[in-house]
């Protein structure tokens, strides 16, 4: 009789601590970071020189946060099929400018469009003359998405010396936007007494770029914010020649990103 009520007393017992076992093993499980799968991490060695010469430990880091980036943001091909090359490269050029900033998320951007190749003002990619668009950050009813052209995309990848990275200007423009305005100042990132100093540098830069005095691509002249962005791809891309070239601005663009 005693053994009967026993085992009564030991089936709830058991019940209980099958169930506590099995939540807690669940709520571990959501806790276990994921990994970027060894063909993604191949991408990014074959085709991203800042993630080359990133540390073991910042190589993890930065892998981790692509994939918490791709998790976020939806990407969709437009007219062409956007391939795993494609993801790790557009994750990889929203990382790379804030990848100093651990907690950093793109909050004015919720979808990516990748169309075929260039395209115009009125988002068309074929049958045109007039497509010479390879990126742009939406506005007004497109607030919240980026157009990339696949072929500029791949491209800026293709020569990581030539200080061009079509995806990386874009993400550029949408940190200088983190601040409610798209003016090359991100203020946001800025002590206020630098604000004043760094529009005089750009200005000067310009200037220089009209004269033809800088090898700053000449797509920077066009207003304050194109300059932001256009100098942000060679910092990133090039950032040895950069510095040699122009020593105050890397400076200032150094202390922005808060790169060492």
């Amino acid at each position: 009789m005693l053994g009967k009520l026993f085992i009564i007393l030991l089936i709830p017992v058991t019940i209980y601590v099958v169930y506590y076992l099995l939540n807690r093993t669940a709520k571990n499980s959501k806790a276990i970071k994921r990994v970027l799968s060894d063909e993604g991490k191949e991408i990014l060695e074959k085709e991203v020189a800042y993630y080359r010469n990133l540390s073991t430990a910042d190589k993890a880091e930065f892998e981790t946060r692509c994939l918490k980036f791709l998790d976020t943001v939806k990407i969709e091909g437009v007219g062409v099929a956007v391939e795993l090359k494609d993801y790790m490269m557009i994750a990889a050029s929203a990382i790379i400018p804030i990848f100093a900033f651990k907690k950093w998320t793109y909050p004015n951007l919720t979808n990516i469009m990748v169309y075929p190749s260039q395209f115009n003002t009125a988002y068309e990619f074929e049958g045109h003359a007039d497509r010479n668009i390879m990126g742009m950050v939406g506005e007004g009813a497109m607030n919240g998405q980026m157009i990339l052209s696949k072929s500029a995309l791949e491209y800026g990848f293709k020569n990581p010396k030539d200080g061009q990275n079509t995806a990386i200007h874009e993400f550029v423009h949408l940190i200088d936007k983190t601040d409610g305005t798209v003016d090359g100042i991100p203020t946001h990132l800025m002590d206020k007494a630098s604000v004043i100093p760094f529009m005089n540098l750009i200005r000067e830069q310009i200037t220089k770029i009209k004269e033809n005095k800088s090898d700053i691509d000449v797509y920077g002249m066009t207003n304050p914010a194109e300059f932001f962005a256009v100098a942000s791809e060679y910092f990133f891309e090039n950032p040895a020649k950069f510095k040699t070239h122009h020593a105050e601005l890397y400076k200032a663009l150094s202390e922005i990103f808060e790169q060492s």
